[in-house]
């Protein structure tokens, strides 16, 4: 059976943007026979509600919880004792983790790693999680992958795709080692043309999901978001309303307003067919809508007309853009395909 069609979402912003949120409901349409991470590691997370009970991963796939068969790529790095850790948690509630599957070329994250990344990075560029250690050691051609730990060799991924498959991007677009504010980035790439290295042509790929959210988020250091912006109380706001502390991390993460250039930026190198921008909801809670368009900040008065407007900006500015959703709740959105 060849492969009939690849999907791909990925994030437009700095991560937290609900891409497991959007994978997981394309996910339980049971339009996919693969669920497939491109990139990164357990410094990844994502929050997921299944009949209402929240579930977190940060390495295993959102396949998983439809039955989806989930592949963790070549180009992830795993981290033996985090994905037997996540495995067992899954078994747990009842999931069916024989769907999980290493691709055989995954590199493998050592102690050694960790205990070096907490002792250089961590707080600054880093989760602490060893993962550009490993990439470095990756790259190096002095790694360990997957298919050389016997401890993995249930979990090892025959290589094969076929039907339709939908790729799960981590972290966000400005996040990714070549496009992000270097060195305040992943170490791996996040952008969908990533998702090749599964094994399939770029022609394969058919819609590219990007996710936002409206108003910009931060987890870690980066100038783009200095310490000043803690002091501005309607940020405060749009942190304690939209509950912004990190999945993996738990840090609160820094707040500033859309920076819909950096948007438009983003969903045009991207390819974004379809844009899914969420927590609407929050900056009605707090009764304030803003957002900077170019260089300037503007404030409106209603959530309808900053929605109005910014449809129109996007429209005009992004030509592959086919579909714009706005959402409080991702998890309700049956409108993506």
């Amino acid at each position: 059976m060849d492969i009939n069609k690849v999907d791909v979402c990925c994030g437009l912003n700095w991560g937290d943007e609900a891409k497991g949120k959007v994978v997981a409901q394309l996910a339980k349409n049971g339009n996919y026979l693969f669920v497939c991470r491109w990139a990164g590691g357990h410094n990844a997370g994502h929050s997921v509600y299944v009949n209402g009970v929240k579930y977190k991963t940060h390495l295993i796939p959102c396949g998983i919880f439809y039955g989806v068969k989930s592949i963790i790529g070549p180009d992830c790095v795993v981290h033996i004792e985090s994905f037997f850790r996540e495995i067992e948690a899954l078994k747990k509630e009842g999931f069916d983790t024989s769907l999980v599957k290493i691709s055989p070329n995954a590199h493998i994250i050592t102690e050694a790693h960790i205990a070096e990344d907490k002792g250089q990075y961590e707080e600054k560029t880093s989760t602490g999680s060893g993962i550009s250690q490993c990439y470095r050691d990756k790259y190096a051609r002095k790694g360990t992958r997957a298919k050389e730990m016997a401890s993995l060799k249930d979990y090892l991924w025959d290589g094969r795709l076929y039907g339709n498959i939908l790729c799960e991007g981590a972290q966000g677009f400005w996040l990714d080692i070549n496009h992000g504010n270097y060195p305040y980035v992943t170490s791996s790439t996040t952008l969908p043309y990533g998702a090749c290295s599964l094994g399939f042509p770029p022609q394969c790929i058919q819609k590219i999901y990007g996710c936002s959210k409206i108003y910009d988020t931060r987890a870690g250091s980066d100038p783009l978001f200095p310490d000043t912006l803690l002091d501005d109380r309607d940020l405060q706001k749009v942190i304690e309303a939209g509950h912004e502390y990190g999945t993996t991390t738990g840090r609160k993460r820094k707040v500033n307003w859309l920076n819909v250039d950096k948007l438009i930026h983003a969903i045009i190198v991207t390819g974004t067919t379809h844009i899914i921008i969420s927590k609407t909801d929050v900056l009605e809670e707090i009764n304030v809508f803003k957002m900077y368009y170019n260089f300037r900040l503007h404030t409106y008065s209603t959530i309808d007309i900053m929605k109005t407007y910014l449809e129109f900006v996007l429209r005009h500015s992004c030509e592959r853009l086919e579909k714009i959703i706005f959402s409080n709740d991702v998890e309700k959105v049956e409108k993506l395909m």
